[in-house]
């Protein structure tokens, strides 16, 4: 019998450049890794108490856009300036997004907003862009979705998460223990903690799974556990927990499971109940949690563009309006720059 039996519901299967490739042809300068290095530190220290400075990771949902990028990034470079001696600020630069169904899923999968999934370009216009960031001053963060990306971008990351969705992924809690900047796993979408406990335990091990060579060959990987693995709160079905009542339960769960008791709070997504006009509140309650003297209350995130709300892609990319999300709604720039401000004078 000489029926096919292998892959029967593949279109195409296209080679992409090998990371080490990649990273030949857009280097890292020595500037960019001394910014990077530097930045992933000031975080470690802030995570492990080390740094009383709050963190403060915020940026549009997603990057559609490489220039409005750019120019969120100049805006955020010249606050972060303003109020470094206690805020930490680290940029969102998201290029991978988790769908319930179907939908865009960002701008490596996507750069074209058309569907054409042109990957390799994807991955070429996310380094350059990370690059051109961190060459402002500004450290980057971003969600690892697919295993494969952080060989081509991570690098360039200074803090990364792992998603509500991906969570309880082992593949996921695998790939962070070998990462080489602190990770934020958030809280499961159905608002629990125990995966968290048990991503953060299995993190901070060392763990060996497939994975792909700088070469991009496969290969057997082998990690030594990564001790800045985190919390983040970001809500769930069941509502909003970043209140002090929900923070102490996490807190005594993370202890209970004796790992890192650290937590960022999102004020974005279930936390603000998706209704982006109460962000900046979710994020002043959380600040106050801080000033009041809640240590384990290290940071915050925060969804944030130039022009506040989001839109639809249509047919003609165009007619889409500068500085606005086409993911998840965002506050804009002036509430930013508000909120942002009005919290380093309290803390």
């Amino acid at each position: 019998m000489n029926e096919q039996i292998t892959d029967l519901n593949v279109a195409f299967n296209v080679p992409l450049p090998a990371p080490a490739l990649l990273a030949h042809e857009m280097p890292r300068t020595a500037a960019q890794a001394e910014t990077i290095f530097s930045s992933r530190k000031r975080i470690e220290d802030i995570l492990h108490k080390d740094s009383d400075r709050f963190l403060v990771i915020v940026g549009p949902c997603s990057v559609h856009n490489p220039d409005e990028a750019i120019e969120y990034a100049e805006k955020l470079a010249a606050l972060k300036e303003e109020v470094q001696e206690k805020i930490d600020i680290v940029m969102r630069v998201y290029f991978e997004k988790p769908r319930t169904s179907v939908g865009w899923k960002g701008l490596i999968m996507d750069p074209d907003l058309d569907g054409t999934a042109n990957l390799a370009e994807g991955l070429r216009i996310a380094r350059k862009l990370l690059g051109d960031i961190i060459d402002l001053g500004v450290p980057t963060s971003t969600e690892f979705l697919d295993p494969i990306t952080p060989q081509y971008i991570g690098d360039l990351i200074c803090w990364s998460a792992i998603g509500a969705r991906t969570v309880e992924s082992q593949t996921h809690r695998q790939m962070a223990s070998g990462l080489s900047m602190p990770v934020g796993f958030k809280n499961a979408t159905y608002g629990g903690m125990s995966a968290v406990v048990n991503a953060l335990k299995a993190s901070i091990a060392p763990q060996t799974f497939f994975g792909i060579s700088p070469e991009g060959v496969a290969s057997m990987v082998s990690t030594t556990g990564n001790k800045n693995c985190h919390t983040v709160l970001r809500g769930g079905e069941t509502g909003p927990n970043y209140s002090a009542e929900e923070v102490a339960i996490v807190t005594a769960a993370l202890e209970k499971g004796n790992v890192l008791g650290s937590i960022v709070i999102d004020a974005s997504h279930a936390n603000c109940s998706k209704d982006y006009e109460k962000m900046p509140g979710v994020f002043e309650d959380v600040v106050a949690q801080r000033v009041a003297g809640n240590d384990s209350i290290v940071g915050a995130m925060l969804e944030s563009n130039v022009v506040a709300g989001n839109q639809k892609v249509g047919d003609d990319i165009s007619t889409l309006t500068k500085g606005q999300s086409i993911t998840d709604p965002c506050i804009d720039w002036e509430t930013t720059e508000r909120i942002i401000r009005d919290a380093a004078d309290k803390l």
